[in-house]
């Protein structure tokens, strides 16, 4: 049975939603059509019963029972006033429709009516529902009681036909609703049906786009902030995964060419034992170095695993670099003063906070060694990722140095006084291209100069 159930369960979304409305829907109109036949049904016997009540009122006005015998008389039309209408003096029935027979079942209704006290309507059946409602003659010997009867077979016709017009109506209902349910709900996963298509794409060509670049619903603007947030951090892990890889190649790289040396020397020609035992000796010495190091590292990315690897939060990272450089010697004497500004206090990037001050530090010791009076770091986000601007209010980047700012060991006035060699840019350009970022001048600023970072998200 749940093997059914399953295989009969619509598997997408605007199917399920679908069935839901129009099941929904099929209780409420069932509701509604019970409901709405009752009331008809009620009112079609109210009707009946009250023009029996009519037809009684006008037999009984022919009834005199003021004298000691009920008498019924004589009026014009007494034909039609006579039609399925019984009469009766106490328990004596004096009169009956032509049609009745004594011992038939209107008849014996009609008796049982015509016993009661006060007035009272019965459904008696006789080749159809038959409707019987007696009413009380008063006299001053004796009462009298009218019962008249009435077909209910146009009534229930009536009843039935309104029955069938109100299921054609919600079959009608239900059928629309269905389809606009399936209309509606079609149009309202549009842009997720986008989204999905997006997504394939983006993961197919490894895309920098994101789903928060483009104005939509706020549930889907939620979803697609979530969806960015989490390929943020899968490219970060890609990035932790790959830097640990280049830092595995690096680092094995001298001891496993140490290795190839001792036995290409051991191999070169016959040795003697206390050579190759040198040798072997050396060949371990630089295999425990080579598992020490892969240690080393798994274990770091291990403990980094735990904790969002290749994320940090940027603004407190540069206020404590802020803090720091405050401190130096140069910024103390010449009362530089170093401000952090930025808007969005969760800024996140895709590196580590370590990496993120390898980063930056370069770039305001530079700024420090040529500000006046005032260094600026500025951080914001732009779409995909992060950028960090360092600015200072010193003379700037001569234009005929531009094109070596970044080359190692040049400086545009090695006699100008500051120390360095030249080595700092040139350093954070790399650590920013190995995390998948980029350091360049801006050459927009000529009051003093701009260095901006850009960093993948986090």
């Amino acid at each position: 049975m749940r093997a059914f159930v399953s295989r009969s369960w619509p598997r997408t979304l605007r199917g399920r939603l679908s069935l839901v409305a129009l099941t929904t829907a099929t209780l409420l109109m069932v509701i509604l059509t019970v409901a709405f036949n009752t009331v008809v049904q009620r009112h079609l016997q109210h009707q009946a019963d009250d023009e029996l009540r009519t037809r009684g009122a006008a037999v009984a006005a022919t009834i005199d029972a003021s004298g000691p015998k009920v008498r019924v008389l004589e009026t014009p039309g007494e034909e039609l006033l006579d039609t399925n209408v019984w009469i009766y003096a106490g328990d004596r029935l004096l009169e009956k429709p032509p049609s009745a027979t004594a011992t038939g079942p209107l008849t014996r209704a009609a008796d049982q009516l015509a016993a009661r006290t006060g007035p009272h309507c019965v459904t008696a059946h006789a080749h159809g529902a038959v409707r019987l409602c007696s009413r009380p003659v008063p006299g001053d010997q004796g009462a009298a009681t009218v019962v008249t009867a009435l077909d209910l077979s146009p009534y229930r016709s009536s009843a039935e036909a309104l029955l069938l017009a109100s299921l054609a109506l919600d079959a009608v209902m239900l059928a629309c609703t269905y389809a606009l349910t399936r209309l509606a709900v079609g149009r309202a996963l549009r842009p997720v049906r986008t989204m999905t298509e997006h997504a394939t794409q983006w993961s197919a060509i490894a895309s920098e786009e994101r789903f928060g670049s483009v104005a939509r619903p706020t549930e889907l603007a939620q979803l697609g902030g979530s969806l960015d947030a989490l390929l943020d951090r899968i490219r970060a892990l890609l990035r932790h995964e790959q830097q640990l890889t280049r830092e595995l190649s690096h680092e094995l790289r001298n001891p496993l060419a140490r290795i190839i040396a001792e036995l290409d020397w051991w191999q070169a020609r016959p040795r003697s034992a206390a050579d190759t035992r040198t040798t072997h000796e050396a060949i371990a010495d630089a295999a425990q170095s080579m598992r020490t190091i892969c240690d080393t590292l798994l274990d770091e990315a291990r403990d980094s695993a735990a904790s969002a690897p290749g994320t940090t939060d940027v603004l407190p990272v540069l206020r404590r670099l802020a803090d720091r450089a405050a401190k130096t010697e140069k910024a103390e004497k010449v009362k530089v003063k170093v401000v952090v500004t930025g808007r969005d206090s969760a800024l996140s990037a895709g590196v580590p906070d370590a990496l993120l001050e390898r980063i930056v530090s370069p770039l305001l010791d530079n700024a420090l060694r040529h500000a006046h009076t005032r260094v600026e770091i500025r951080a914001r986000a732009h779409p995909g990722g992060v950028s960090v601007e360092v600015k200072d209010d010193g003379s700037g980047v001569p234009a005929s140095f531009t094109a070596e700012l970044f080359q190692p060991g040049r400086r545009a006035d090695p006699g100008d006084g500051h120390g360095g060699a030249g080595l700092g840019l040139p350093l954070a350009r790399r650590l920013a291209r190995s995390a998948g970022g980029e350091v360049h001048h801006d050459e927009r600023h000529t009051s003093g100069a701009t260095f901006v970072v850009s960093l993948p998200a986090g």
